[in-house]
């Protein structure tokens, strides 16, 4: 739990790589400052694609794990076995 204080979520993530985004594309800072801005941006476009992959995993086991429960009896050999019986 400690690390989650201290590590930003995908959210406030997202939110300062917009604000580095506009302050780039406003062209008011000099050059530095533009690369440190460049520099951090690519580390949070890093740490969300980082979270999207693990979260699009996630719902990709999720979905299988609710396909396999939501699939219909009669595709269940042993129920069909005891059908015939």
């Amino acid at each position: 739990m400690e690390n989650d204080e201290k590590e930003p979520g995908f959210d406030r993530r997202l939110e300062r790589l917009e604000a580095i985004v506009g302050e780039l594309e406003d062209g008011g800072l000099g050059l530095e400052d533009s690369i440190e801005r460049y520099q951090e941006g690519i580390e949070h476009l890093k740490r969300c694609r980082l979270t999207l992959e693990g979260h699009r995993k996630r719902v990709e086991e999720l979905t299988r794990g609710a396909d396999e429960a939501l699939r219909p009896f009669e595709d269940d050999p042993d129920v069909r076995r005891d059908a015939d019986r």
